[in-house]
């Protein structure tokens, strides 16, 4: 079995994600379409604070474009359609059979016990959008769901429980809320007549799919990518190393097993520089991120503001391959800034440079969000470098925080606790 470093699986698993080109100079369609056709899946999230994260992985790997696009791919040329995949996913209408096993069994739905009367609710949600055409969940019964599903209404549950088996597609969204049309009036007949794949057959094309997007990964990170069970994922990719479609590695300070996607016979040169969303592919999976990268990593969301660590909408910074800092953002829309509400520098990562280097990226994200200016907030120990790079056009508003209270700092050696990852979708 070949070995590889660390290092070099981290360039490896860059460049699977579209991190080792250059960005264009104006990103168009046929650059977006590239990057979904990478990666497969672009997570769906609600949370606003910056922009929604489904936007980032573009911005990411593309540079400043024009967010209109994603939307254009997805609700008029339907490039892309929604259902569950790692989560609420973008995924590639090419890919459509690969999910209809799991359409077919409703996903999500599955394993819950629902009575005979909500069960002939949810069929008249369905008879309901079939005659009188799109609806949103605002639009119906504002009757509140009871405890265990997620404060719904009735509407929201119904509309939800046709869309999770293909019988309702999302037409559209209006300010992030899905319009729901069932779904051939909304896809072209060839992509529903089109026949599904077993369901081994399917999660062999989503082990391929998720080791050509990863480029380099253990069992546990292809599942994880289109979220099945390691017990099913091990049988296929046996079979993808036996037919040349993967090749066993092992790599630096991982534990068990890896394998390569195919073609790979060495890491590529890159130097990667990117803002990241806390949702965005290459980080998704916290254990693969803090294996590839050293870096730990939980988001804070609904953590109360007194016990965060770093922020709320903390987003990993990556200079020259690794992940050298943490900033807390937010497009305060009212003022016009983009504002770095904390900026804290990785252990062993270099300040200078990596205060030049995010000085960049956020000039950029402002231009691109049409925000006039970044304010740097005095929290984090990156925070007086990076205000201080900032001038001219780009004011720096270096405002006086409360200070929180006082905590004990972690013993060297142990990583801080923030609450467990919440996505909202």
């Amino acid at each position: 079995m070949d070995s590889i470093s660390n290092a070099e699986a981290r360039r490896i698993a860059l460049a699977a994600q579209g991190f080792g080109e250059p960005r264009p100079r104006r990103p168009g369609l046929e650059e977006m379409r590239r990057t979904i056709d990478r990666l497969k899946l672009i997570q769906i999230d609600s949370v606003n604070v910056l922009v929604r994260a489904h936007y980032l992985p573009f911005f990411s790997r593309l540079g400043p474009y024009r967010r209109e696009m994603l939307d254009d791919l997805a609700y008029r040329e339907r490039y892309v359609f929604e259902q569950w995949a790692h989560e609420a996913c973008f995924v590639p209408m090419a890919d459509y059979p690969l999910l209809r096993h799991r359409m077919e069994r409703g996903h999500r739905w599955g394993r819950r016990a629902i009575g005979a009367e909500r069960l002939a609710y949810f069929a008249s949600v369905l008879e309901k959008v079939r005659q009188e055409g799109p609806a949103q969940a605002g639009e119906g019964d504002g009757k509140r769901s009871s405890h265990g599903w997620g404060g719904w209404s009735q509407a929201k549950m119904g509309l939800e429980y046709q869309f999770a088996p293909g019988r309702l597609a999302v037409k559209d969204r209006r300010n992030f809320a899905r319009v729901y049309d069932v779904a051939e009036r909304v896809f072209e007949p060839s992509v529903l007549a089109a026949p599904g794949h077993r369901e081994e057959d399917a999660h062999r094309q989503m082990v391929v799919n998720a080791l050509d997007a990863l480029g380099v990964a253990t069992v546990n990170d292809l599942a994880d990518y289109y979220r099945i069970l390691v017990g099913e994922v091990a049988p296929r990719i046996a079979e993808l190393v036996s037919a040349g479609l993967a090749r066993p590695v092992a790599v630096e300070g991982w534990k068990g097993r890896a394998f390569l996607a195919p073609g790979i016979d060495r890491a590529p040169e890159v130097s990667a520089r990117a803002l990241l969303s806390p949702f965005d592919n290459l980080v998704w999976d916290r254990a693969r991120t803090e294996r590839l990268f050293g870096f730990y990593y939980r988001i804070e969301f609904y953590t109360p503001p007194e016990k965060r660590v770093y922020g709320y909408n903390v987003l990993p910074f990556m200079d020259d391959n690794r992940l050298a800092a943490r900033v807390d953002l937010k497009a305060n829309r009212q003022a016009s800034a983009l504002q770095v509400q904390a900026a804290h520098l990785e252990p062993g990562a270099p300040a200078a440079k990596t205060a030049a280097s995010l000085t960049s990226e956020l000039k950029a994200m402002a231009k691109w969000l049409g925000l006039e200016r970044v304010e740097v907030a005095p929290k984090g120990d990156l925070a007086p470098r990076l205000a201080a790079r900032f001038g001219g056009e780009y004011a720096v508003c270096f405002r006086a925080l409360k200070r929180p209270a006082q905590r004990t700092p972690n013993p060297p050696g142990r990583h801080p606790s923030p609450a467990d990852d919440v996505s909202v979708s």
